[in-house]
């Protein structure tokens, strides 16, 4: 899924000027929002009080939700720009078609990573005929300045590295941990893992100092380093960490994101990522008058069309409020 929050704001983020170089336990509180008529998420990032962990700039987790006799997920197409998506499931199934071509459908714990570099379209939705729940969590990475204006293309992965543990398995969605690397393209140091563990399983799982961390809860009960956290929250961690200690009180699917303090400022807008006001009304206006970001067929419904802008100016506030 995508941001299709009809009252979307500006908000620039990034910068290092917020960065906690240090380790702390900040638990994170969801906003919820509706997507369409059936679907509702709990809002991560962007947060009241933080906007970005490395690269990671949006992270909305959903379910899981009961669909055998509803839709389920129905996002007609929309604009992406400088930024890649991650789609992740623990359960149901995502179609995916976009404007460069591809039709895919994604399963669980497989990668469905869209680079929309300059610009794409896409829509995603439940297959006619679908599993019963729908669970998972859909995230947003930000293109550095060098890298956000390369050819949108898309990506799958249904097999992806895994690092083990008594009672822990860890699947590398994105970059690298304890050694395993995710084929998925990256354009800045980062990690993204999901992490299943069984009931009374306490593990310590090894770090990079340099990156800041979250550990976002997708289902049971774990404590992270030492903090309970629960489905649909998200607990910040800092920087300066060589590893995590972690313990379920249940069987616990947790995913960790993480990443170097990303160094730009951002503006992101709806479903763009850009560097100034002027890179979000340009876009707005090229999605509206049907240029730039292609066109996305076979899907069964008419594009959705972009928020107005807000009338007040932009205001840098960097990476946290």
């Amino acid at each position: 899924m995508s941001n299709l929050d009809r009252e979307a704001s500006l908000t620039v983020c990034g910068g290092r000027g917020f960065v906690v170089a240090e380790p702390v336990r900040e638990l994170l509180s969801p906003r919820h929002v509706r997507l369409g008529e059936s679907t509702e998420v709990r809002r991560l990032l962007p947060n009241l009080g933080r906007r970005m962990v490395g690269a990671w700039a949006f992270v909305d987790h959903y379910g899981p939700d009961d669909i055998a006799d509803e839709p389920g997920m129905q996002v007609p197409p929309h604009p992406h720009m400088g930024l890649q998506t991650v789609s992740w499931l623990h359960e149901g199934e995502v179609l995916h078609r976009d404007s460069t071509g591809s039709l895919q459908t994604v399963r669980p714990r497989e990668l469905g990573l869209m680079t929309s570099g300059r610009a794409i379209s896409h829509s995603e939705e439940s297959p006619k005929s679908h599993a019963r729940f729908l669970h998972g969590a859909q995230l947003w990475v930000a293109l550095p300045d060098a890298h956000r204006h390369v050819e949108p293309h898309f990506q799958h992965h249904a097999s992806l590295p895994q690092v083990t543990a008594p009672g822990l398995t860890a699947t590398v969605i994105l970059g690298a941990l304890d050694g395993a690397e995710s084929p998925g393209t990256t354009y800045s140091p980062l990690v993204g893992a999901d992490l299943s563990l069984a009931a009374g399983t306490e593990a310590n799982l090894p770090l990079d100092p340099d990156f800041e961390y979250a550990v976002l809860s997708m289902s049971g009960e774990a404590r992270v380093d030492g903090v309970p956290v629960l489905p649909g929250s998200m607990l910040y961690l800092g920087c300066g960490r060589t590893e995590l200690p972690l313990r379920a009180v249940s069987d616990a699917g947790l995913m960790l994101l993480g990443g170097e303090p990303f160094e730009e400022e951002i503006v992101m807008f709806w479903n763009w990522i850009g560097r100034s006001q002027q890179d979000i009304e340009q876009a707005r206006e090229d999605w509206m008058n049907g240029t730039r970001f292609g066109e996305v067929k076979g899907y069964d419904g008419a594009p959705l069309p972009a928020p107005a802008l807000p009338a007040t100016p932009l205001k840098p506030r960097g990476r946290v409020r």
